[in-house]
């Protein structure tokens, strides 16, 4: 991802993390809302290669959250106290 692509990007990660941040959200939801097959959008997708968000299996669910690294970015951008 080029430097001008991370700059146009980087803003909606942070939107999906903050949607997060109060609970995990279940992954069908997730996905409803924040996979795109754009190929300049990848919001998921960069999340999860940066280790931001972690899926994970509750019951019959699975559920995604932030990760330690997806916060400490949020609280570093000033997004949360």
């Amino acid at each position: 991802m080029t430097d001008d692509e991370l700059r146009t990007i980087e803003p909606l990660v942070l939107d999906l993390l903050k949607w997060l941040e109060p609970e995990p959200k279940p992954y069908a939801e997730v996905m409803d809302i924040w996979r795109t097959s754009c190929p300049r959008l990848p919001v998921w997708e960069t999340a999860v290669d940066r280790d931001l968000v972690e899926r994970t299996r509750c019951a019959e669910t699975s559920l995604v959250g932030l990760t330690k690294r997806g916060r400490f970015l949020l609280q570093d951008a000033g997004r949360i106290a």
